[in-house]
């Protein structure tokens, strides 16, 4: 028997360490061997990925395996080997799901088919065993001293901190990957996500990507969630998406699969059939913000981050079609506009006029600059990781000055029960106050129809019609994004006083 030094981990393996690249099947399982340092099992009874061993190491489960939703349950399941590719097949009604492995890589590539709703598919789950990685960042807690305070899966832990599977702090644009690495640093499992374009809800999205729970961390896929979405589900072809097993470094994030051409994938465009398009620039920037351009139908989705200097932009391995293109300052629309992808072909645009920027009126005073999100006002930095009752917040209460206060005193939220009638108070020339006026406030999300009634000192406006209300949560899962508008007041004259005037917004 060996002797180990302190605080070292023995893991028995399920199944031998990697030899040949090949397949077998036990029985149960088809157990393929990458032929590099990994052997995974996918069910031929579900199509469940069971286990996966890298380095001779069994990183799979908690007494739940890996799969799409929480299991699909009876499946048909086939195996095809050709040349460097192993390819499984798993159909279930509706739905099927693919699993690839490719000879001497260290991972597992994936692509789901979902043709209609007859059968639930939302995302892909990688359960892994406890205690053998670690995750870091907002996402990242002890299951084991939380008490839940939200929907089962909200958590404050024994300092008072709050914690969820929500909390990633990262729209989809943001990341390429997600994952956990081992104490040591030398082992990293990773969640290498497609390009989305099947998904829904644009570049802006949030939503979950890991749980950081030590008693069951999983790993994320998600190609629909209705928590702060802005559009219907797309089907067709997700993917590809892989899971990437390094030795602690960062996994590569090109998911370029030309070796899958000829596989036979249901709904598989290969990069001959699509097409790109590139912006000669864009005119009418504020150079403080970033711009990012999309681009979306009703089949697919995506978007391109324009060049700093230029605005240039570009986007590739687009399905032909036409799109809507819209330009965002940060996260808001500035410019809608329409073009058409065909296969093979670069669709080149001339250089466009931004011209719906709200920034460029003129205006007596602002709070902030609409961007289309809650950037730079009171807790909004802590909102993406974290819960509105959390003791990291500032209070959320306090009324404003304009002239004299920041923005990021003025609170990003606003909540009936919690800070209703903020006060802000202004001054006006005698011209300014014998004239009537327009004031307009940007929402980024609106809960059940939330929106403001305004006061100006005894005049009190009209309730203005209900913003877009997008799914089911969204401020307290960290998204503070979903259909953004602007509520206008049209204040008369006869509300101003010569002196001091103030008005109150009313959640």
């Amino acid at each position: 028997v060996p002797v180990l030094g302190a605080g070292a981990l023995v893991t028995v393996a399920g199944t031998a360490s990697a030899a040949a690249f090949g397949w077998s099947d036990d029985g149960s399982n088809f157990v393929v061997d990458t032929g590099a340092n990994l052997v995974f099992k996918v069910s031929k009874s579900n199509g469940d990925l069971t286990s996966f061993v890298h380095r001779g190491v069994e990183y799979q489960g908690y007494g739940k395996n890996s799969h799409v939703e929480s299991g699909l349950g009876a499946s048909t399941v086939t195996l095809t080997a050709s040349g460097s590719t192993i390819l499984i097949k798993v159909v279930h009604g509706s739905l099927i799901h693919y699993y690839a492995a490719r000879s001497g890589e260290n991972d597992i590539y994936m692509w789901t088919y979902k043709a209609a709703d007859s059968v639930t598919m939302q995302r892909y789950i990688v359960r892994l065993k406890p205690g053998l990685l670690r995750f870091s960042g907002g996402d990242a807690w002890d299951s084991a001293a939380t008490t839940t305070i939200e929907a089962g899966d909200v958590f404050r832990a024994t300092d008072g901190t709050t914690h969820s599977k929500h909390y990633s702090g990262l729209r989809v644009m943001d990341y390429d990957y997600i994952g956990a690495k081992n104490a040591a640093g030398t082992v990293g499992i990773w969640m290498v996500r497609s390009n989305h374009e099947k998904a829904s809800g644009g570049p802006f999205f949030r939503s979950l990507l890991r749980s950081g729970s030590t008693g069951s961390p999983d790993l994320y896929e998600i190609v629909w969630y209705n928590m702060a979405q802005t559009e219907a589900q797309r089907y067709g072809l997700h993917g590809p998406y892989r899971l990437s097993f390094t030795d602690g470094g960062a996994p590569a994030t090109g998911l370029s699969t030309a070796w899958a051409d000829g596989l036979g994938i249901q709904g598989y465009v290969p990069a001959s059939g699509r097409g790109r398009v590139a912006g000669v620039g864009i005119n009418g920037r504020d150079t403080t913000y970033p711009y990012t351009v999309g681009f979306a139908n009703a089949d697919a989705q995506y978007w391109a981050v324009a060049s700093a200097s230029t605005g240039y932009f570009s986007c590739a391995g687009m399905l032909p079609g036409t799109y809507t293109m819209t330009i965002y300052k940060d996260e808001l629309a500035v410019h809608t506009g329409s073009v058409t992808v065909t296969a093979g072909g670069t669709t080149t645009l001339n250089s466009i006029t931004i011209g719906g920027d709200p920034s460029t009126a003129p205006a007596i005073w602002r709070i902030g600059d609409w961007t289309g999100s809650p950037k730079g006002f009171k807790n909004a930095d802590l909102m993406t990781y974290a819960h509105p009752s959390d003791p990291r917040a500032a209070t959320w209460t306090g009324n404003f000055i304009v002239g004299t206060a920041a923005a990021s005193t003025f609170p990003c939220y606003q909540w009936i029960g919690v800070n209703n009638d903020v006060l802000v108070y202004f001054k006006l020339t005698a011209a300014q106050a014998a004239a009537a006026h327009t004031l307009r406030i940007g929402l980024s999300a609106s809960y059940a129809g939330g929106r403001h009634r305004v006061s100006v000192n005894s005049w009190t406006s009209a309730i203005p019609a209900a913003p877009g209300n997008s799914g089911t949560r969204s401020l307290t899962v960290g998204a503070y994004r979903s259909y953004t508008s602007t509520l206008t007041y049209a204040v008369p004259a006869s509300a101003f006083q010569t002196d001091v005037s103030q008005w109150t917004s009313s959640s």
